[in-house]
């Protein structure tokens, strides 16, 4: 049964909110605030190109001014990493620029051939974390507060952003620039790809990673947060439903170990839910609990 659930995590796992298809926008633009948003909204900016493909970002301002820089949230969506754009990351992203935040959803290269494999999705992340580092006076970002939001597929990419550095490095732009960040909230995430015996996922596990695991075990291990657990990775709140059916608890279970062993900050909840956290009292938590982090540990946070 475990290999099952994690087999379906692989396939269809995604982070579908309420209202996601608010606020969509074929080209850039800026919104003034009104009932229903926290402040300015720049809607798809382009941070970067990857295999032909325009890379889209979203940046959500909060409502009042600072002349002091802001940190930021990068939101990274779910999806099984075939699936699904930063539309589901909305709502979350206007609660944490009312709670003062730069909220920043962000689209990354779905996989779906040799061309988008791993580690293309954490490339084009890293990517967005940079180029919001060069931007940042801009948006009135204080760069040396970034934190990283991810549910699902999209909390693994968001564990490993507070544990590696660059790996792609190919952009001369932007070579100065970290794609660390200072806080990291894994909602549902999976963490280690190497607990698999199912047939189904690791076929597509092989394909996602370009590598079996018995010829190429590294390269599985460098793609499980678990396998980066270090004193010296970001403080990481991680978030699980108990009733989680598509990725077990176990992986956030064994994720935290790692981290308490290696001495690093890492906090735990457990929440009586599922992988969505549909019941409005888990989801009002996840909320709470991911805005008072942040607030704990992006140190300008108000």
């Amino acid at each position: 049964m475990r290999d099952l659930i994690f087999t379906l995590a692989v396939l269809v796992a995604a982070a579908v909110q309420p209202l996601s298809a608010q606020l969509a926008s074929s080209a850039p633009s800026a919104t003034p605030p009104d009932a229903g948003v926290s402040g300015p909204v720049y809607s798809n900016v382009t941070y970067g190109v990857a295999g032909g493909e325009t890379l889209l970002l979203d940046i959500f301002e909060p409502v009042n001014e600072s002349a002091k820089p802001r940190p930021a949230v990068v939101l990274v969506h779910g999806g099984g990493w075939i699936d699904f754009d930063k539309s589901t990351m909305l709502p979350l992203a206007r609660f944490l620029a009312l709670a003062g935040f730069v909220a920043v959803p962000v689209n990354y290269r779905l996989f779906h051939d040799d061309a988008t494999r791993w580690p293309a999705q954490l490339d084009d992340v890293q990517h967005a974390v940079r180029w919001l580092r060069a931007n940042s006076a801009k948006y009135n970002v204080d760069p040396d507060h970034i934190g990283a939001y991810g549910h699902s597929a999209g909390a693994q990419i968001a564990t490993l952003l507070g544990m590696m550095e660059t790996g792609d490095n190919s952009d001369a732009a932007l070579a100065k620039y970290s794609s660390r960040v200072q806080a990291v909230v894994d909602a549902s995430g999976p963490t280690d790809f190497t607990v698999h015996t199912h047939d189904d996922a690791t076929e597509f596990l092989t394909r996602f990673l370009g590598a079996d695991f018995a010829t190429h075990p590294e390269v599985w291990h460098e793609a499980s947060p678990v396998f980066h657990a270090a004193k010296s990775d970001a403080p990481i709140l991680i978030i699980h439903g108990t009733r989680d059916d598509m990725v077990p608890i176990s992986q956030a279970e064994e994720l935290n170990d790692a981290l308490t062993k290696a001495g690093a900050t890492v906090q735990f909840l457990r929440l009586d839910s599922d992988h969505m956290f549909h019941e409005p009292v888990a989801h009002r938590k996840l909320a709470l609990e991911t805005q008072a982090f942040f607030g704990r540990y992006l140190a300008s946070a108000p």
